[in-house]
C-alpha cells in the first residue's frame, strides 16, 4: 500500500516548531508566507510624536511611513531513499514509516540551525564572555577560549534594558558547553534560584537575570581576528569562537512555507519505492535597528 502522503506532510507540519524548541519564541510569520518561498509582512512605521502642554497651533501634519518586513525561505531537501521490494514484505516492522520520521527529524535538526544563522546579529552586536581560559571545543578550532559567567549573562541584561526591551519573553540560547561554564560560575544560592524557573514544557532549563535559559548541542559560530568579532563564520577554521544566542520573542520571525514529499512506487529500474521530502523555511530579525538581538561569544583567551 502506497504512503498516504496528507497524513505525513501533516505531521511534519505539526511538529517542525514544537514549544519546547528555541524556534517557537519567535513571531510566526506563516499566514504572510507568499507562494510558498517568501514571507511579506506588511509592518507599520513610527507612530505619530506627542508633545506635551502645546503651545503651537495648527499642529505640524506628518506622514506615516510604512515598511514591509520581507524574507526569503530557505529550500531544504533530502537525498532520495530507496525501500527495496523485499523490505517490504520481509521486515516485521513499516520500513517506510521508519525512513519518514528519520528524515523529518534532520529536516528539523537542519531548518532550525539555519533559522539560527538568520537571526544572528553582527559584530556591533556581540557580548565577549570574560571567565576563565577553557580550551576551545567547536571542531577543529584551536587554542583556548574564555568561558560564560554569570556577569556575562548581566551584562546582556543590561544591554536590553538599555533598548527598552520588555523584561519578560527574553531568551538565551547556549551550546551544551557554554551551559555547563555558566552553571560553574554559579553560587549554590544562584543554582536554586536558577533551577527553580525551569519549564520543561517549553525547553527551558532555568532562569537567569530575566533571561529564559535554553540549550542544545551547538548555536552559532564567529570568526575571530586579533581577539574581535569579525563576522559570522561561514566556513569552519582554527580561530572560530562559539557563540550563544539572546533575543526578545518580539525581535525575531520565522516562517514554514511549502512542505512536499515525492515518491515513486515499484520503480521499475530499482525494485523498490523511492522517496524524498522537501521544506522551505526561514527567519529573520524583526527590527531594522536591530535591538533586541545580541551574540554572546567565547572569545579567544
Amino acid at each position: 500500500m502506497g504512503v498516504q502522503k496528507e497524513i505525513w506532510l501533516r505531521d511534519i507540519v505539526e511538529g517542525f516548531f514544537p514549544d519546547d524548541s528555541f524556534a517557537a519564541k519567535a513571531v510566526n510569520d506563516d499566514a504572510f508566507v507568499e507562494g510558498g518561498n517568501k514571507v511579506h509582512v506588511p509592518n507599520a512605521g513610527a507612530p505619530a510624536g506627542v508633545k506635551k502642554n502645546r503651545s503651537k497651533i495648527p499642529a505640524e501634519v506628518t506622514k506615516r511611513t510604512d515598511t514591509d518586513v520581507e524574507y526569503p525561505l530557505d529550500e531544504y531537501t533530502t537525498d532520495p531513499i530507496l525501500i527495496p521490494n523485499a523490505d517490504t514484505v520481509e521486515l516485521s516492522y513499516d520500513k517506510r514509516q521508519s525512513v519518514i520520521r528519520q528524515n523529518k527529524q534532520e529536516l528539523i535538526r537542519q531548518a532550525h540551525e539555519g533559522l539560527l544563522v538568520s537571526w544572528a546579529p553582527g559584530k556591533d552586536n556581540c557580548i565577549s564572555t570574560t571567565g576563565a581560559a577553557k580550551p576551545a571545543h567547536l571542531a577543529i578550532a584551536t587554542g583556548n577560549r574564555k568561558s560564560v559567567t554569570v556577569e556575562d549573562i548581566l551584562k546582556l541584561q543590561t544591554k536590553f534594558d538599555e533598548e527598552d526591551i520588555p523584561q519578560t519573553g527574553r531568551y538565551l540560547l547556549l551550546d551544551a558547553t557554554m551551559y555547563t561554564e555558566l552553571l560553574s560560575s554559579m553560587t549554590n544560592t544562584d543554582k536554586i534560584g536558577f533551577f527553580q524557573a525551569a519549564d520543561v514544557k517549553r525547553g527551558v532549563v532555568g532562569q537567569l537575570y530575566s533571561f529564559d535559559v535554553m540549550k542544545r548541542s551547538t548555536v552559532l559560530r564567529y570568526a575571530v581576528a586579533e581577539g574581535a568579532v569579525t563576522a559570522l563564520a561561514t566556513a569552519k577554521a582554527a580561530t572560530d569562537c562559539a557563540a550563544g544566542l539572546a533575543w526578545h520573542e518580539e525581535s525575531v520571525r520565522r516562517a514554514l512555507g511549502a512542505v512536499k514529499m515525492f515518491d515513486e512506487s515499484d520503480s521499475p529500474t530499482y525494485y523498490g519505492d523511492i522517496y524524498s521530502f522537501l521544506v522551505r523555511c526561514g527567519g529573520a530579525v524583526s527590527r531594522s535597528d536591530k535591538k533586541g538581538v545580541y551574540a554572546l561569544v567565547g572569545i579567544t583567551a
